[in-house]
């Protein structure tokens, strides 16, 4: 069984939205949330979906899945206090509801440009080596901020440099009992699925996925999206 376990938890700060969290401001008259889940809903091999949403929030959300189809979403849980906390919650149910020998994929809400073939290859990835973390290359030069100063320190290697993004995939079972640990060990900072899990000793193996594949964290995110949308809408019209 594949379980889609969708973090929809941000209050969009960064956004400068005052109305709406991120994910649920809407773009040609649907929400990100809903272009996000539409990539699970229609996916084959996709057989649930978990939804962590902001607890106010939750009632919104429930009526967004009925008003465009999303039958797959089984649960919508609340979020945490923080990121981590939040997964945590979906992951808790999944382990609940399915127990542990199945896939998860964790995935923001606020990617939307996620699409058929990476999810394909995150499951195919996570089914043989136990994991798979969505990735592309860097197209920046990335070095370490020097401490006490203004000065540039070590530059890394970009062509050995990979951006992590999501989905990030697991058995259930490992990544709820690493949850569990880093609980009792204190240890509530991890950025994401992918630190935690090398934190506690895992190998991690790597997807390719789109360079589209944002995060809409920003203003200047949500207009790339829609300029991408606007994009493959006029080529779908062309007939390309």
């Amino acid at each position: 069984m594949n379980i889609a376990i969708i973090f929809a938890g941000g209050t969009g700060t960064r956004m400068n939205t005052k109305s709406k969290p991120k994910q649920f401001l809407e773009m040609h008259g649907k929400p990100v949330l809903i272009y996000t889940l539409e990539n699970f809903q229609n996916h084959p091999l996709i057989d649930h979906i978990i939804l962590v949403c902001l607890e106010s929030w939750m009632d919104y959300a429930a009526g967004l899945m009925k008003k465009f189809g999303i039958t797959k979403v089984s649960k919508i849980v609340p979020g945490g206090a923080t990121g981590q906390e939040s997964i945590f919650h979906g992951i808790k149910e999944a382990e609940i509801l399915y127990g542990d020998d199945h896939i998860v994929l964790i995935h923001d809400g606020v990617r939307p440009l996620i699409n058929k073939e990476t999810i394909t290859n995150c499951i195919k990835t996570a089914k043989l080596h136990g994991n798979a973390i969505t990735v592309s290359p860097a197209i920046e030069t990335i070095f370490l901020k020097n401490e006490g100063d203004d000065c540039v320190g070590k530059i890394f290697d970009r062509s050995r440099c990979e951006m992590a993004k999501a989905p990030q995939c697991f058995i259930l079972g490992d990544i709820y009992k690493a949850h569990m640990k880093a609980i009792e060990e204190g240890n509530c900072d991890f950025i994401d699925s992918a630190s935690l899990m090398q934190h506690y000793g895992m190998k991690l193996y790597t997807v390719d996925g789109p360079s589209e594949n944002i995060k809409i964290t920003t203003p200047s995110d949500f207009y790339i999206f829609r300029a991408i949308m606007d994009a493959k809408e006029n080529l779908q019209i062309l007939g390309l």
